[in-house]
């Protein structure tokens, strides 16, 4: 099983923020922000920016199982946004900023859903987890804009970079420094 790499799709806000903190584990070969879950064919930012073509802003994840499981990259995920605000992420507001989790297999499906059901038990008086959990072919996600990648590492004096991005990662950083690739041997 090694060296063989998975994918997984995730949709949680701005993917300027996903991005930076995926990017930092361990065992993702590649994090690239695209468009996910719409219906007009290669979008482009400006049309996904109006809400209006149902994409979602996500990252497209590939990752080696035997280096980070699917079960860790959902728990980084759950623990960077908030997945239970529908349509939103602080001041990023709409569709295209929605909790979601685009699956490619079923096994993907299962985990994602059995990991919302103990979020929603571990706290049943609290808000539901409103995540959307979608199957997706590889074909129907669409690669952003070449400047919005990498935005975190290319920008980092960036206003939004320093005020939103950074506390993320720093969060990344203090809560979960063993999946981090600086933390593990030969990295």
């Amino acid at each position: 099983m090694a060296g063989q790499t998975e994918t997984a799709v995730f949709g949680g806000g701005c993917f300027w923020c996903t991005e930076a903190v995926f990017g930092e584990l361990r065992g993702v070969t590649s994090v690239m922000p695209g468009y996910a879950g719409g219906t007009v064919p290669h979008p482009t930012d400006e049309q996904v920016y109006t809400g209006s073509t149902g994409h979602a802003e996500v990252v497209r994840i590939d990752f080696d199982p035997a280096q980070i499981s699917f079960r860790d990259l959902l728990t980084v995920f759950f623990a960077t946004h908030d997945p239970t605000t529908l349509n939103r992420q602080g001041n990023d507001v709409g569709t295209q900023y929605r909790s979601a989790i685009f699956y490619t297999n079923d096994a993907q499906r299962a985990a994602a859903e059995a990991f919302i059901a103990e979020l929603n038990a571990a706290d049943p008086g609290g808000k539901p987890v409103v995540t959307e959990v979608t199957p997706l072919s590889l074909d129907a996600w669409y690669p952003a804009e070449e400047y919005h990648r990498n935005y975190f590492a290319k920008n980092p004096n960036q206003p939004y970079c320093q005020l939103i991005i950074e506390p993320k990662v720093e969060k990344l950083q203090a809560k979960f420094a063993a999946l981090l690739k600086t933390h593990s041997k030969g990295n």
